[in-house]
């Protein structure tokens, strides 16, 4: 890995942005003004002319019209994609076959067979690809999957992931791409996605899903909760637990294992973005061996943009070529189905094998 110093003596590589939706972007694009990252944004489109002018004021970029002319500079090695969901797959065959490094924001894509575009895009042109999962990298979510794939805490039997916002509660949010069917499906599609990536980086592939969503506030937000159950065979059984109109929370990982327990506070939005009651550790393990609790000595941030702006630095590592993708669109494709599998469940009242044939049609 190249260190800040050496990286600053290094041309940076130019970067564009295709699409403003997505808000986590601004995040990256603000710290990539500092010349330790070795990037430079240098362009942007949006097919939103407001958003592009907002972010060409925000950041002093070039800003195009047409895709094709950002995609046709040569100064310009890499993309992020932040879009609404509904123009990924379109917007990755033209970066890939511009040979573009491509950056995409979760989710994948809205449906299956968009997200195998988007696949045999970056396999046909093999442009380096990776999705901007921002749970895989938190130091404390790495860490907990280092104690679990250490041994040291035995078989894993039940892990329960709490993910919320209160974004459900704004009368607003209703008027907002995040929910319209056209452009990102819904709320549950959209943000059920992390802790459920996080599910299946931390486990890897369950065997059935079993869910239920329902919109429980405002009709016209789809979605704003729901709980889904992941069966591993032989175990574990892992929960999501969702709710979009949560105002305020504490626990986020709980993970039971044969020789202790883990346990995770304030590691959402909702959570690290209140008053934290007291200064116990954000993170911690039992052990039952020892008979006490071991806490880490990783913080929690102070609030959820620190957790966005944590993306930065292993997403311009990744464009500069320096590791590997956080996620593969292989892997995008696996955490989709998996996002998708509830939808059936929840709708058909039924236990969802992630081989279902219905899951193609959702």
């Amino acid at each position: 890995m190249i260190d800040s110093r050496r990286r600053c003596r290094i041309k940076p590589i130019g970067v564009g942005i295709l699409g403003f939706a997505h808000g986590h972007v601004n995040a990256y694009c603000e710290e990539w003004k500092k010349e330790e990252y070795g990037i430079r944004v240098l362009a942007g489109w949006d097919h939103d002319s407001a958003r592009l002018d907002t972010a060409k004021e925000a950041f002093g970029i070039d800003t195009d019209t047409n895709v094709d002319d950002l995609l046709k500079r040569d100064d310009i090695q890499a993309v992020v994609i932040a879009s609404e969901t509904s123009k990924h797959a379109e917007l990755a065959e033209l970066a890939a076959a511009a040979g573009k490094a491509i950056v995409l924001q979760k989710p994948i894509a809205l449906t299956m067979e968009e997200a195998q575009r988007i696949a045999d895009a970056v396999a046909r042109y093999a442009v380096p690809f990776t999705l901007a999962w921002q749970m895989r990298v938190d130091p404390q979510n790495l860490l907990m999957k280092q104690w679990l794939h250490s041994g040291e805490l035995g078989r894993v039997f039940m892990v329960r992931r709490r993910h919320g916002l209160p974004m459900g509660l704004n009368a607003d949010f209703a008027n907002s791409w995040h929910v319209d069917p056209a452009h990102n499906r819904d709320i549950w599609a959209d943000d059920s996605s992390h802790p459920i990536d996080f599910i299946h980086w931390l486990l890897g592939t369950p065997e059935t899903v079993t869910a239920e969503m329902e919109s429980l506030y405002n009709p016209r937000i789809p979605n704003d909760n729901g709980i889904a159950i992941f069966r591993y065979p032989g175990g574990p059984i892992a929960e999501v637990s969702c709710s979009f109109t949560c105002t305020a929370a504490e626990n986020t990982t709980e993970i039971i294992c044969e020789k202790g327990t883990i346990i995770q506070n304030y590691g959402d939005a909702t959570s690290c973005n209140v008053t934290k009651a007291g200064s116990a550790a954000g993170l911690k393990r039992y052990s039952a061996e020892a008979g006490i609790w071991i806490e880490s000595d990783i913080p929690s941030p102070d609030n959820h943009g620190y957790r966005i702006r944590g993306l930065a630095q292993p997403l311009a590592e990744f464009i500069r070529g320096e590791r590997a993708p956080l996620a593969t669109a292989e892997e995008g494709i696996t955490s989709l189905r998996m996002v998708l599998a509830t939808y059936v469940s929840s709708r058909e009242g039924r236990r969802v094998a992630l081989d279902d044939s219905a899951i193609q049609d959702v």
